[in-house]
């Protein structure tokens, strides 16, 4: 199927999550559009709120009029995909634009929180399709160990460069940093933030 027609079962999955109670989802993944139960726990978003809010400062001065933002979806028509990262750095002026998804060609970073459940989309398809998107830096962030990774430079469906670090560590991400000290993992006390 061609990614306009799955474009176009995606949206009408969008019109229908909206009648749905909780809080619904729309991807285009490899077999097709995906519906999908969003349920983050207060400790997924805390960690995609101090991400976003550390970037946003140091946006302003790496690169002026972009931001970085919770919940846009972003697509590739070339390579069939349309993703929503918990986390995205683009032109702030793109949210004012007619259409559902940002054009991955503008997306400087990504990153996803891996939930409790499906690891296996952030650490599997996600770390082919970016990368294919030509999206420069992807940071996984994994509150089940308590560890970060950081993909850098895109070739083909990978990345070449891949940094690991754990909560606590000061996190270079393309030209900025997350400091990861006030990140905390699925069910641990809040004192206890080194990885098992």
């Amino acid at each position: 199927m061609d990614y306009a027609k799955m474009r176009a079962i995606a949206e009408r999955l969008g019109a229908h999550a909206e009648q749905l109670e909780g809080s619904w989802s729309v991807e285009v993944g490899p077999s097709g559009p995906i519906l999908a139960m969003m349920c983050p726990s207060k400790r997924h978003e805390g960690t995609v709120r101090r991400i976003c809010k550390q970037l946003d400062e140091q946006l302003l001065t790496t690169h002026r009029g972009y931001i970085c933002a919770n919940g846009p979806e972003i697509e590739h028509p070339a390579i069939g995909r349309m993703r929503r990262p918990d986390a995205v750095v683009i032109p702030e002026a793109v949210l004012d634009e007619e259409g559902l998804a940002v054009d991955a060609t503008q997306v400087l970073a990504v990153v996803e929180i891996v939930p409790p459940s499906n690891p296996n989309n952030d650490y599997g398809e996600k770390l082919a399709e970016y990368p294919a998107m030509g999206i420069p830096h992807y940071m996984i962030v994994d509150p089940r160990t308590g560890t970060i990774e950081v993909h850098s430079s895109p070739c083909g469906n990978h990345y070449s460069d891949k940094d690991p670090y754990i909560f606590g560590d000061t996190v270079p991400f393309g030209p900025w940093t997350v400091d990861t000290s006030a990140f905390r993992r699925y069910g641990k006390d809040r004192d206890e933030t080194s990885p098992v």
